[in-house]
């Protein structure tokens, strides 16, 4: 059989309603490594938001920050980071608005300042995560691998002022703030070249609006049952969803497992 690259996003896809992995999933994730596939996350959740999946579903390859960093055997083989000239501009532009902004780097997330609190609270709440701590110059002493920005979508068009930023709604109220040149696809491909994996043998399995390219791009772009439409509309193969052992399903269909 030929050595695949599989990348499986994380909420809403490799775990179900409850935030937790089904049987079914973490039995197909066995099958797949001992048939030698490379088994990746690929998720927008830094690595201090995905450590307690990565141990559980034990991961040795991962993507991160919607794709600003990858690593294979745990050792980080891929950096993208925010332009710095941007980003700054973008803080300036989001203050004067009064739009929060919180900024990641691979193990930790600090928010820049607190206006709509419930908002931020509602978003990071969602996947798990707390509100994060204040720290104003977060940006100046770590590398930035993504930002999110807390607003509804009400304020969808007034950014589009940039061109090495880009913005990728994840929530009702935030956005990611990613490498205009970055995404999960982008790193997928680049981990498989690495490795020696044919783009035609990469398979990728989404249910989020950050999910769209790697669906698009991959050989086989699989999306779940319980996403939305658009998301939907970008693979090649739509399975049942995160509560209804979708992954096992699709991986049955083609022939995987």
């Amino acid at each position: 059989m030929t050595r695949k690259l599989i990348a499986f996003d994380i909420d809403g896809t490799l775990l179900d309603s409850n935030k937790q992995a089904l049987d079914s999933t973490r039995e197909a994730l066995e099958k797949l490594r001992k048939d030698g596939h490379l088994v990746t996350i690929a998720t927008g959740r830094s690595r201090f938001h995905a450590q307690e999946v990565i141990r559980d579903l034990a991961f040795s390859n991962y993507i991160l920050c919607n794709g600003a960093a990858g690593f294979l055997d745990h050792e980080q083989v891929y950096k993208n980071l925010l332009d710095e000239e941007q980003l700054h501009q973008f803080i300036q532009e989001a203050q004067e608005k009064a739009i929060d902004t919180a900024f990641v780097s691979l193990d930790s997330i600090k928010r820049f300042s607190s206006n709509r609190i419930d908002m931020m609270e509602d978003a990071m709440h969602s996947f798990g995560a707390h509100l994060p701590e204040l720290d104003e110059y977060f940006v100046e002493k770590q590398d930035v691998y993504q930002a999110l920005a807390f607003f509804d979508h009400s304020y969808d068009q007034q950014f589009s002022a940039y061109d090495r930023i880009r913005f990728v709604r994840w929530h009702e109220n935030s956005v990611d703030v990613v490498p205009h040149d970055g995404s999960k696809a982008v790193t997928i491909m680049n981990l498989a070249n690495r490795v020696g994996i044919a783009p035609e043998d990469v398979i990728s399995f989404g249910d989020g609006q950050n999910d769209r390219e790697m669906l698009r791009m991959s050989g086989i772009g699989v999306a779940m049952g319980n996403a939305v439409p658009e998301v939907q509309a970008e693979a090649k193969m739509v399975t049942d969803t995160n509560d209804q052992d979708g992954i096992w399903k699709a991986l049955k269909e083609l022939a995987l497992i």
